[in-house]
C-alpha cells in the first residue's frame, strides 16, 4: 500500500525485518490486510519496509509465528511530531506564544497618518477619528469598515472636499483634499435689485444705487427696489446696485396630526454574536443561539484579519440584533395642536432663508376629521427679497 497524506496524520514506521522467513512474514501481513509498503530487500535474510502505526500491535503474533526479528529504524507522522513537541514543551510554548502575540499585534492599530490637511483640519480630523474609536492599541476588527470610516469623517469635516481612508498593515492613512474657496470678488457689472416675491417693504438699506421703494410699500414680484442708475437725467451714471431690502411676506401652512398612531422604538435589549469566517464558512465562538425577539433590527460588521502585511482568508464577523417594539402613541387635542404647530414651523424653516425672522403666527382654521387634528396656520415672515437683474445695454 502506497504512503499517502492520511499516513502522515496517523503516523507510520520504517522497519527492518531479519530472519529466514521474511517472505512468510510478508505473506502473513498481506493475508491479514496489514498496511505495508515500499518493501525493499537488502540481503538474503533482511528486508526494509514501511508499516502503519496502527498496525504495529498486529504484527507481534506474526513475528512470533515466523521467528523473525523486527527493528524500528525511523518514525514519522503527526503522533511522533506531537510527542517531540511535548518533550520540548518550553520551546514550543515560546514559539506558539510568539506567533499568537505577533498575530494579535498585526490586527491592532499602531499608526494614524494624516496627509494633505492644514493644521486646523488635521486637528478636527484627529478629534473625529478619536471619537470613532480609532487610536493606537485598538483592535482593527472592532472598528467600523474603511468605507464606513471614510463616509463618516467626510461628512464630519466640512472644510474637506474628499477624505481618502486606507488601512495599510497596522496604519490608517487619511488623505485630505481641502475645499479651495475662491475669493469673493465685488460684482462690477451694472445691475438693478428687484423683488423676488410679493411683499410689503419692512426696511431698506442702500449701499450703492438709488432706492425706489419705502417702508410699508407693497411690491409685486419683479418690481424695482434699488436701481443701478445714479444721478439726474442727462448726468446719469450706471453702477452695480448694492443693498438689502427686507420685506414682510405671508406664508400659509396646512398640517395634520393623528390623535393615535403606531411607532417603533428600541427596547435596549440586544444579542451580540461573534464569529470567524474561514473561506466563507462561519464558525461562531460567542453568542450561540437565535434571539427570542418578536421584532428586531440587525446591524452587521465584518473585518478581514491579517498577519503582518498579509491578509488571511479569515474574517471576523460581528452581528448585533436589537430588539424593537411597537407602541401606540395617543395625543389629546391640545397635545396634537402643539405637535402640529411645531411641525408647521419646521416645514416653514426649510422654505425660508436662514436669516429670515418669523414676525407673526396665527391659526386660521382648526378641525378634527377622521381621527386627525388639521390646522391651517398663517405666518408673517421678514426676509431679504432682493434679486439681481443685470442692466442690459439699451435700458
Amino acid at each position: 500500500m502506497k504512503n499517502s497524506w492520511t499516513n502522515r496524520f496517523s503516523g507510520f514506521i520504517r522497519i527492518k525485518v531479519v530472519g529466514k522467513y521474511t517472505e512468510l512474514f510478508l505473506n502473513r501481513c498481506i493475508h491479514q490486510k496489514i498496511s505495508i509498503w515500499h518493501i525493499r530487500k537488502v540481503g538474503d535474510e533482511t528486508i526494509i519496509c514501511y508499516l502503519s502505526l496502527d498496525d504495529v500491535h498486529r504484527i507481534r503474533p506474526i513475528v512470533r509465528e515466523t521467528n523473525v526479528k523486527v527493528y524500528f529504524i525511523e518514525r514519522k507522522g503527526m503522533p511522533f511530531i506531537i510527542r517531540k513537541m511535548i518533550s520540548r514543551g518550553g520551546f514550543v510554548a515560546g514559539l506558539v506564544s510568539f506567533v499568537v502575540i505577533l498575530f494579535i499585534l498585526s490586527n491592532m492599530v499602531w499608526g494614524i497618518k494624516i496627509e494633505g490637511a492644514s493644521p486646523q483640519v488635521e486637528h478636527q480630523l484627529t478629534q473625529a477619528v478619536t471619537e470613532l474609536g480609532i487610536k493606537k492599541g485598538k483592535f482593527q476588527f472592532l472598528l467600523p469598515s474603511v468605507e464606513e470610516i471614510q463616509m463618516l469623517v467626510t461628512e464630519e469635516i466640512e472644510e474637506a472636499t474628499w477624505i481618502g481612508v486606507t488601512l495599510s498593515g497596522t496604519t490608517f492613512h487619511f488623505n485630505v483634499v481641502e475645499k479651495s474657496l475662491p475669493e469673493k470678488q465685488e460684482q462690477i457689472s451694472p445691475r438693478h435689485l428687484v423683488s423676488k416675491k410679493k411683499a410689503i417693504i419692512y426696511d431698506i438699506f442702500v449701499e450703492k444705487g438709488q432706492g425706489k421703494v419705502s417702508p410699508n410699500d407693497f411690491v409685486e414680484k419683479g418690481e424695482m427696489l434699488i436701481t443701478g442708475f445714479i444721478g439726474k437725467e442727462g448726468k446719469m451714471e450706471i453702477a452695480p446696485a448694492k443693498g438689502k431690502v427686507l420685506g414682510e411676506i405671508w406664508y400659509k401652512s396646512t398640517v395634520s396630526v393623528p390623535l393615535e398612531s403606531e411607532f417603533s422604538t428600541l427596547t435596549g435589549e440586544k444579542k451580540i454574536k461573534h464569529s470567524l469566517s474561514v473561506v466563507n464558512f462561519p464558525i461562531t465562538f460567542w453568542g450561540f443561539g437565535d434571539p427570542q425577539f418578536l421584532q428586531y433590527e440587525v446591524n452587521e460588521y465584518e473585518n478581514t484579519l491579517q498577519f503582518l502585511k498579509w491578509q488571511l482568508p479569515l474574517k471576523y464577523h460581528k452581528k448585533v440584533v436589537l430588539e424593537k417594539e411597537t407602541l401606540i402613541r395617543e395625543y389629546s387635542e391640545e397635545e396634537a395642536i402643539e405637535v402640529a404647530t411645531l411641525m408647521a414651523r419646521d416645514e416653514l424653516m426649510k422654505k425660508i432663508d436662514d436669516d429670515a425672522v418669523i414676525k407673526g403666527e396665527k391659526v386660521l382654521h382648526q378641525s378634527i376629521e377622521n381621527g386627525k387634528v388639521k390646522l391651517m396656520i398663517h405666518y408673517q415672515v421678514i426676509e431679504d427679497i432682493t434679486k439681481i437683474q443685470p442692466i442690459i445695454q439699451g435700458d
